[in-house]
């Protein structure tokens, strides 16, 4: 039986966190923008300070918080808060890949940091993770120093939005409604890997658009996604 050389081996180490911590720098402007942009969106919808920063700690998805913006009610209805919890389902089930990939890194973590680990991943921290893990790197404080960093970055600066949209009585006049077409626009950019795999996504946004015109709600988000999906199976 051949031993794993001790390098190779998936490790943790407040070392690792501080390196996490600083590899995270190039994803603060996003984080930021996006974070500004919930944080004004919710003070203009009328959500308390609390429950802006609830979503934000406890939710940290970017955009099934702007979703849950756009559902969210006043008084709520049995239909209202399954609505809400399915789209938020569909809309982060991409993390259920995201967190698989990462098993064999942390399948001998303790559950608890596996657990922290898991809850605060995102897009950014997977790619900062993985490419990490990829040139070699074992030590998961890498991971884990990435998602918290980018976790306390989101929280203050919703805390920030949320008082800037709270000073600003129309958000139109300066722009602001046009953040987040605009950040999911430049998102999109360096997805591009020619014709056919942007099939699939024309198809969800087609199929979205249909739904949208014919159907009041938000069934247009579930049945694009699943367009999508179902696309790109038969494409391949």
């Amino acid at each position: 039986m051949t031993l794993m050389p001790p390098a190779l081996r998936p490790h943790f180490s407040y070392s690792g966190l501080r390196h996490g911590a600083r590899a995270a720098l190039p994803a603060f402007p996003g984080f930021i923008m996006f974070a500004l942009a919930f944080g004004t969106a919710a003070a203009q919808k009328g959500l308390s300070l609390g429950e802006t920063m609830g979503l934000s700690a406890f939710v940290y998805a970017g955009a099934s918080q702007m979703v849950g913006l756009e559902i969210w009610q006043q008084v709520w209805t049995p239909a209202t808060i399954l609505t809400i919890m399915t789209v938020t389902a569909v809309v982060n089930a991409r993390m259920i890949m995201l967190g698989a990939t990462l098993q064999p890194w942390l399948k001998h973590e303790p559950l608890p940091r596996t657990a922290l680990n898991l809850f605060l991943l995102t897009e950014a921290g997977w790619l900062i993770g993985t490419r990490y893990h990829n040139e070699g790197g074992r030590d998961v404080g890498v991971l884990l120093g990435c998602a918290l960093i980018l976790w306390l970055v989101w929280l203050a600066t919703t805390f920030v939005g949320f008082f800037a949209g709270a000073l600003l009585p129309e958000p139109k006049r300066f722009g602001l409604d046009l953040v987040m077409p605009i950040f999911f626009g430049v998102m999109l950019v360096p997805l591009w890997k020619g014709a056919k795999p942007a099939l699939p996504w024309l198809v969800a946004g087609l199929v979205s658009l249909i739904v949208h015109a014919l159907v009041p709600g938000y069934l247009f988000i579930i049945a694009g996604a699943l367009a999508g999906v179902i696309a790109g199976m038969l494409i391949e």
